[in-house]
């Protein structure tokens, strides 16, 4: 595995070390010790699938609050999506600042989204799958997200956005969750 830092606090683009042969190739897609000597805190709880159909689409962006927050190493297994987070975690360098990155099944490449960072993805192209590994299982109650659309962040979509859920379209700002907590 190649583990390359990206701008956000925390977050890993992670490469496979692909070692082929006449067969075609093998590579490790997690290693628990790799990732403890590099700091990453990951614990699998879960792994997650999805499947999206058209191109486009974004979903996201999720998280959940304390103390169910999870870390996620997500991977495209089929297609392409460009892979997002935000940084929401208070006192954080990069607090409100996003950060993107295409994967896809051609080349393998995950990225580790730290605990307290909102992630989401749109597909590039139709009839994507994706999977993703969670340190903490889904707990509905502590549920929430950030609008994918925010201004403030200004997430920059690189395909026009063609299907977004209703309650994606619902989540809060990141004007809302600062005047949320500054209120206590």
């Amino acid at each position: 595995m190649i583990l390359t830092p990206a701008p956000i606090a925390g977050a890993v683009v992670i490469g496979l070390e692909r070692r082929s042969d006449e067969r075609g190739f093998f590579a490790r897609s997690w290693c628990a010790q790799e990732f403890a000597t590099h700091g990453l805190p990951m614990n699998i709880a879960q792994i997650n699938v999805a499947e999206t159909l058209r191109q486009g689409t974004v979903r996201g962006l999720h998280l959940q609050t304390a103390p169910h927050e999870e870390a996620k190493v997500v991977s495209c297994t089929r297609g392409a999506i460009f892979d997002v987070l935000v940084d929401l975690r208070p006192g954080s360098a990069t607090f409100g600042r996003w950060y993107g990155v295409e994967l896809g099944a051609a080349d393998g490449r995950m990225l580790y989204v730290p605990e307290g960072c909102a992630h989401g993805y749109q597909t590039l192209c139709d009839d994507v799958a994706i999977q993703y590994l969670a340190s903490h299982p889904y707990a509905p109650s502590h549920a929430t997200g950030l609008r994918f659309d925010d201004p403030d962040v200004g997430i920059a979509w690189p395909v026009p956005v063609t299907v977004v859920s209703a309650a994606d379209r619902n989540w809060g700002t990141l004007a809302a969750l600062r005047a949320a907590r500054a209120r206590g």
